[in-house]
């Protein structure tokens, strides 16, 4: 995998209309040195991923319904199908405290230093009872990295044209206050990081299709004009947020057990919808696959095949319009997830959908075409009419 090292970025325009800063303490003004901003090498995909991600700890990850593997599991599974290679994987690195405090505040940050606090986030209540070097090792270093995968993937997005972390999608995390096993706001983070640093990125929509309201960023962005939100989410379940609905400008409350034609009906009309009244210059799509039918957080009732076909009609729609589109794979709390993210990467990439820009190979990097066709189920029964 490819590790990129230090970085000093373009400063953004702001301009007229930005909003004020979510920063912490850290000093507003020319962006801090970080790391997660260097160019990785034309050769590599990007699809961003560490091992670090995965969660493993002597079996406490197993008391919460999440599959604290899954991350690992979806690169195995591109393997496989000889799509990539840990060579043409950009390779996370994690947030720093310095990378953080772009959004979070100090206070908030501090606060995670008391294991209570990071139990009560993670919803894995003996976490509480451990000390807590191991608590930041074992639990909070792979939210962290997630989180730098997901800042690192928005200037990928904005560079080739779309990017994929593999981890990341912590939506109920804002600046100062976690949740629903989200310790970091890397949603904000990665639009923060973007206008600040990336000439040309002053608008964003974000496209939130996990089973949750993504409470986090809608608190986060309320009162920015430069963000766009559309959220499809069950209505009755975590975290009902009523103050952070206000930020939603295009709110699309699903019932329990909605199954894949309403669905996919809802999500191309309101995906189309929200991209034709803002403008923006990047989506960042949170596709969460708890909408799975069977989950036991999300209520809802799509099948594997919907779920590929939901991520195909948001690419689609931002692909057609040249906007660059990070994804980021938030919630899902089945074994079989794994599998289907996998299948939906291997979908968009047989489509053209991850293609159309890709970079020429350096010499002597295997081709990854073509893709094989039987990774991904036949869609062709799904109407969006």
């Amino acid at each position: 995998m490819y590790e990129p090292g230090l970085a000093w970025a373009r400063p953004g325009p702001g301009g007229a209309g930005a909003a004020p800063s979510l920063r912490g303490p850290a000093e507003a003004g020319m962006p801090h040195r970080t790391e997660l901003y260097e160019d990785p090498p034309l050769g590599c995909w990007p699809i961003v991923y560490s091992p670090d991600y995965n969660i493993t700890f002597m079996g406490l990850e197993k008391l919460h319904p999440f599959d604290a593997g899954k991350w690992g599991k979806v690169i195995n599974f591109l393997k496989e199908e000889k799509l990539i290679a840990d060579d043409l994987i950009v390779q996370a690195r994690e947030a720093t405290d310095e990378d953080l405090l772009v959004v979070h505040t100090r206070r908030y940050l501090n606060k995670l230093k008391w294991s209570f606090v990071v139990a009560t986030i993670t919803e894995i209540p003996p976490v509480a009872f451990l000390p807590n070097f191991i608590v930041q090792r074992k639990v909070l270093k792979p939210l962290r990295t997630q989180t730098g995968g997901t800042i690192m993937a928005g200037k990928l997005a904005v560079d080739r044209g779309w990017a994929i972390n593999v981890g990341g999608g912590f939506h109920h995390c804002s600046s100062d206050k976690g949740g629903g096993f989200c310790a970091y706001a890397d949603i904000t983070l990665a639009i923060k990081f973007l206008f600040e640093r990336v000439q040309g990125v002053s608008r964003a929509t974000i496209i939130d299709l996990d089973a949750h309201q993504g409470n986090g960023h809608e608190r986060d962005f309320m009162d920015d004009p430069r963000v766009y939100i559309m959220d499809a989410y069950n209505r009755y379940i975590y975290p009902g947020d009523g103050f952070a609905k206000r930020a939603i400008k295009r709110k699309v409350e699903l019932e329990w057990g909605t199954e894949d034609t309403e669905y996919l009906q809802k999500v191309h009309t309101h995906v189309e919808g929200a991209l034709n009244e803002f403008k923006p210059d990047i989506v960042v799509y949170n596709a969460g696959t708890d909408v799975l039918d069977g989950d036991p957080l999300g209520g809802l009732a799509i099948s594997p095949q919907g779920i590929v076909k939901r991520d195909e009609v948001v690419f689609r729609a931002a692909r057609s319009r040249g906007v660059p589109v990070l994804m980021v794979t938030s919630g899902g709390y089945q074994k079989r997830t794994a599998r289907i993210i996998a299948d939906s990467i291997l979908n968009l990439h047989g489509l053209g959908l991850l293609g159309r820009e890709r970079p020429a190979w350096a010499p002597g990097t295997p081709s990854l075409d073509p893709m094989p066709r039987d990774s991904a189920e036949d869609l062709s029964n799904l109407s969006l009419q």
